[in-house]
Order: structure tokens, then sequence, then C-alpha cells
């Protein structure tokens, strides 16, 4: 299989990419062009089309940024294939490509592999990523904040409500701005620039915040006393679940994320039923954090790979 015809993501592609992602809906937050195009200089990733099927990948991600799975040389990164039957063009590029490994697999598919010949024929293993499964939540639940399971936050939306002379907007072009003043900001209070994760997240913020005309995805920003507090990007997934990309609020305003959540689903995302708000990437204060909200369920994601022995 010949891969030197695959090729950067640029903002031009992006009918490409929405033609495949509305023809087969995705379910795990990484599928959206916003998503891919924000992070294509973290990961580096190429795209082709190849027998109607959509495949991105990069060559040089598992030699810079992580650790292989495999003992296989020099890996090649691949994200699920879009296409009529992923489990088949799975099965086609192992067979045709000695190193690779498939990430971001979801659960549905990686247990109909499990039960294919092909997976003990082609020597496959499969290897949970729990640091990358996504939390889903019932959109109702986290605009309205329901029970006990909720109070604490309850509280502290109450509070924002009550204490603070507020305003909140959804974003446009000249929003954008006072969006990108208060990412600045709160980067400089979280010191991006010592920490790899946040610098690179910086970095994918400010390709959204550049490329906004184009991408057209939604978001909100939250003003007290006319003082940008809080803000968030997200757009539509699939048909029934919207997906939250970034959430940014000060802490010493008491309630300003439950305040800059509940308004931007309500403002935002009421065509859908739940909202993905994508992984904890194994960081013990993001995991509390977002298990905290109770959410209705997880997609959860493997890896899969060749064994070499």
């Amino acid at each position: 299989m010949d891969l030197t015809h695959a090729k950067s993501i640029e903002i031009s592609d992006k009918p490409i990419f929405e033609k495949y992602f509305n023809n087969f809906q995705p379910i795990i937050s990484e599928f959206t062009f916003t998503n891919l195009f924000a992070w294509q200089e973290y990961y580096q990733f190429l795209f082709l089309e190849y027998n109607n099927y959509l495949l991105i990948f990069s060559k040089n991600f598992l030699k810079e940024k992580i650790t292989p799975i495999s003992k296989i040389e020099n890996p090649i990164y691949f994200l699920p294939p879009i296409g009529e039957d992923p489990i088949d063009m799975i099965f086609f590029l192992f067979k045709n490509i000695k190193n690779l490994e498939i990430h971001k697999l979801p659960y549905t598919i990686s247990q109909e592999i499990k039960e294919k010949k092909e997976f003990l024929s082609l020597n496959l293993e499969l290897q949970d990523d729990r640091d990358h499964w996504d939390y889903v939540y019932k959109k109702t639940e986290l605009m309205d904040l329901p029970g006990n399971r909720f109070r604490a936050k309850r509280n502290h939306l109450k509070y924002f409500l009550q204490n603070y002379d507020y305003e909140f907007h959804l974003i446009n072009k000249e929003l954008l701005e006072s969006c990108k003043t208060f990412q600045n900001e709160w980067c400089i209070q979280n010191e991006c620039q010592k920490h790899q994760d946040l610098n690179e997240e910086q970095n994918a913020i400010t390709q959204m915040i550049n490329h906004y005309s184009d991408l057209k995805f939604r978001g909100g920003i939250l003003f007290v006393d006319s003082i940008p507090v809080a803000y968030t990007f997200g757009e539509i997934l699939n048909n029934n679940t919207g997906v939250i990309h970034i959430e940014k609020a000060h802490t010493n305003y008491r309630g300003s994320y439950q305040a800059i959540n509940k308004f931007f689903i309500q403002n935002c995302c009421q065509e859908v039923k739940y909202v993905n708000r994508e992984q904890d990437l194994g960081i013990e204060g993001l995991r509390t954090a977002k298990l905290s909200y109770n959410p209705d369920h997880m997609i959860k994601k493997s890896i899969l790979f060749k064994k070499t022995s």
C-alpha cells in the first residue's frame, strides 16, 4: 500500500472531512475537522482517501511524542479508518503495512474485531486506552445540575448568579479577541510555557481562533463587570451529541466554570441529547473533575497493534 500520496491537513480540506463525518457519524471526540486541524502541528497528521475510506495517520508522532505500544520499528500512528466497513479496512491495513498501531479505536469496533478470525491470524492485540476515553453527559443534567449528586456544583452556580454582574454572549469574530486576551492571561497565570501539554493546547487554541471564519465552530464567553472570566469552544459531533473542545475560566470567580458550562449548552446545543467533554489524558485532577459531573456513559477506546512474538 502506497502512503506517499498522503498530504498534511489544510483548511481547504474541510469539505473532504465533512463529507465522511456526515456519511459515517463519529462517536469519538477526535473526529471533527476543527479538532484535527487545530492539533495538526502537534500530531503531524497526514491523510488520504483510499477506496472510499478516509485514512488519517502520522509517521512521526510515535517517534517524537509518545512511546509506542508495539515493539515494531518505526510504527505509524493511525486513527480508525472512516468508511462503510472500518473493520474490513483495519484488517487490510495490517495485511499491507507492517509497522502500524491504530489508536482511539472505539469499544464497539474493538469488541467486534476480537471475534474475527483475522484477529488471530494477523497476530493482533488490543490494549485499553483509559486515558483517552471520552466522558459523555446528559445535556439536561449539565444544564440543571439536579439532585444531591450535583448539590455542591449547584451551590457554586447559584453563588455566581447571585453575586456577580455577568453577561454571556455566543462568540462572533469580534468577541474572539476577548477570548484570545483571556486565554493569554490564563496561560500566564498557569505558566503554559513551563508545561508542554498546556503549551501545545495554547497552539491548538490559537489555530482555532485564527481560522474561526473557516472552521465555524461554536463558542461562548462570559463577562463579569465587562471583564472576560470564562470562555468555551465546541461543536456538534453527531446527530445526538455535542462536543466541548475547550473550556477555561478564572477560578477566583466562584462558579464561573459551572456558569459558562450552563449558558453555553443552553444557548448553542439545543439539538442534541448528550455532551461529550473529551478525555482526562490520565491527569488525576482532570479525571476527578470530569467524574464529579457524573457522566452518563464513557466512549471507551483501545489501541490495536501486532504482537511481535
